[in-house]
C-alpha cells in the first residue's frame, strides 16, 4: 500500500466524521480512551452499548462445523422469512456472482450461491441492525459508512482468505465484528463530548482503531464466536500474526481506500501501489452504482 495502516484509519475517521473545524481538547481524547480501556476490561459493559448479535449467528456457527448440514436444509431455514428470501435473490444477482441469466427463485439461488455464500449472506443480513441502529450525534452520522465498510472488508477478507489457505467464513466473520467496537467509541464520544467537537490527532486515530479492534475481539469472545476470528480481530495488523489476521487487516485497508476513492476523497491512483492480490480484491468491492 501507498500509505501505513494508520494512516488509512485515520483519513477514514476525518472523513466520516466530518472533520468539522472544531476539534475538541486532548483531555476529551483522553477520556474516550480510557474509558474504552475500561470497556476492553468489561467487555460486557461494551457489547452493551450495541445490540446483541442476533441467535442466528451462533447458529451459523455452529453449521459451519457440523459437516451434515446442506444447502437444502439452509434454503429451508430461509424460506422462512421473506426478507432473507428478497437479500438471497439480489445477492446471486449482484455483480459479484453474474450469472447468465437472472435468477427468479429460492432454488436457483441456493445452487449458485453455495454453502458458505449463504452463510455469509445470513451473517450480513443478522449484523446490520447492530452497527445500524445507533442514537447520538456521531453513532448515528457514521453508522452508515461504518457498516458499508463493514461489508466491503468482510468480503475483502473472505477473498483473500482463499490465497492465504484460512476459512473464508471466519474471515467475512471477523470482517463483520471488526467495527463494533467503532460504534462503541462513537456512543462514548457523544457521551464524552457533549459539545460535538471531537479529536483529531493522529495519535488519537491511532489509539483509537487499535483499542477499538481490542474490544471488537472482547466482544466477539463474549458472543460466543471461534476463538480464531476474535483472535484475528485483535492481532489485526501486529507483526507475525495469523494469516487470518492478516486478511483481515488487508481487506480492512483495501476496503477503506475503496471507500475513499469511490467517495473522491483519495485518487484512484492509490490503487497502483497495491500488489495483485489486493488490487483484484479492490476492483471487485467496487460499488455496484458505480
Amino acid at each position: 500500500f501507498a500509505m501505513p495502516p494508520s494512516q488509512i484509519d485515520a483519513l477514514f475517521y476525518r472523513w466520516v466524521t466530518g472533520a468539522g473545524e472544531q476539534e475538541a481538547a486532548a483531555s476529551t481524547g483522553r477520556l474516550v480512551l480510557e474509558e474504552l480501556g475500561r470497556l476492553i476490561e468489561s467487555p460486557s459493559s461494551g457489547a452493551s452499548l450495541v445490540p446483541r448479535v442476533p441467535a442466528v449467528i451462533p447458529q451459523l456457527l455452529r453449521s459451519l462445523r457440523d459437516a451434515s448440514i446442506t444447502s437444502g436444509d439452509l434454503a429451508r431455514q430461509l424460506s422462512q422469512d421473506v426478507v432473507l428470501v428478497a437479500e438471497v435473490i439480489r445477492e446471486v444477482n449482484s455483480p459479484l456472482y453474474r450469472p447468465t441469466v437472472p435468477v427468479r427463485n429460492l432454488e436457483g439461488a441456493v445452487m449458485l450461491l453455495g454453502e458458505n455464500g449463504l452463510r455469509m449472506l445470513l451473517a450480513r443480513v443478522s449484523f446490520r441492525p447492530i452497527i445500524s441502529m445507533q442514537s447520538g450525534h456521531y453513532a448515528r452520522m457514521v453508522a452508515p459508512q461504518v457498516w458499508s465498510q463493514a461489508e466491503k472488508c468482510a468480503l475483502a477478507a473472505s477473498l483473500l482468505s482463499t490465497r492465504m489457505g484460512v476459512n473464508p467464513f471466519e474471515a467475512y466473520l471477523a470482517g463483520l465484528m471488526q467495527n463494533v467496537g467503532l460504534i462503541v467509541a462513537f456512543r462514548l464520544i457523544d457521551h464524552i463530548s457533549p459539545d460535538q467537537s471531537l479529536p483529531y490527532s493522529a495519535e488519537f486515530c491511532t489509539r483509537l482503531f487499535s483499542e477499538a479492534r481490542t474490544l471488537s475481539s472482547r466482544i466477539a469472545s463474549l458472543w460466543d464466536f471461534p476463538p480464531a476470528v476474535a483472535a484475528a480481530i485483535e492481532e489485526s495488523g501486529q507483526p507475525g500474526a495469523t494469516g487470518l489476521a492478516q486478511a483481515l487487516a488487508y481487506g480492512d485497508q483495501v476496503a477503506k481506500l475503496r471507500m475513499m476513492v469511490d467517495a473522491g476523497r483519495l485518487e484512484p491512483a492509490v490503487a497502483d501501489a497495491m500488489g495483485p492480490a489486493a488490487r483484484d480484491v479492490f476492483d471487485k468491492i467496487k460499488n455496484e452504482d458505480d
